[in-house]
Formats: C-alpha cells, structure tokens, sequence
C-alpha cells in the first residue's frame, strides 16, 4: 500500500512545527537574572519575598564591590528580581577587606543583608522585605 505523496506533505509539515512547540511548553520558570561583577568566583543567590511569603517582583539588589590596590576602585551592581523573586549576583571576590553589604529594596520598603565571601562563596539569602 502506497501512501499518496499529497496526504505526506501535510503530516511531515505538521510535525516539523509541533516537535519545537512541544519542548517550549514544558520549561514555565522564568529565568533568573544575574549581574555578573567579574572580581572573583564568589556568587550570592536571593530570593526576596514580602511579609505573606509571596515572591516581589522587580525589588532592586545593589551593592559596592571595592578592589584593587588599597580598595581604591570601586564597581556598583544592581540587579532586579524576577517574578518568582529571584536574583543572583556573580562574580563577587572570595577575601574582601569588609564584609559586602547589600542593599534590597522594594518601593518604600528596604533592608541590608551583609556577607563575607571569605566564609561563604556561595552564599543563600531568603529576604523577606515587611513595613514597619
């Protein structure tokens, strides 16, 4: 039995376009954004979120890395959450002179969470941002 070549073209079509389709569906976690500073390997993972445990979106993340000789140059980051409210900040160096400190702010709402990348590389922050 031989398959008329007008009733092929239309099935190979269709699932030359279905296949690719397929695999977008199965991904639905936004991507996280990340900032990379390019000093060291170090890196900070956040997740900010607000007083009922829902996640913010677009809460700004910023910190000063200060480096080179004498600490005389400094590099300011700034990285935005996304809508699962999370950030990631590479690239930090791993034996900075003081602790980094980041600032993360939430309209009027902000709080400074502090890390030594000297004791932990990889550091993890869960930041709930709540009005007083």
């Amino acid at each position: 039995m031989r398959i008329p070549r007008v009733q092929l073209f239309p099935f190979l079509l269709a699932i030359i376009f279905l296949v690719p389709c397929a695999s977008f569906g199965g991904n639905t976690s936004p991507e996280v954004p990340v900032v990379d500073g390019g000093i060291g390997p170090c890196r900070a993972d956040f997740t900010v979120k607000d007083e009922a445990g829902k996640p913010i979106y677009n809460a700004t993340i910023k910190v000063t890395l200060r480096y080179g000789i004498f600490n005389k140059r400094k590099m300011d980051l700034e990285i935005g959450t996304n809508s699962d409210g999370k950030a990631r900040i590479t690239g930090l160096p791993d034996s900075p002179r003081k602790p980094l400190e980041f600032q993360i702010k939430s309209g009027t709402v902000s709080k400074s969470v502090e890390d030594d990348p000297s004791a932990n590389c990889s550091a993890v922050y869960e930041v709930t941002l709540s009005v007083h």
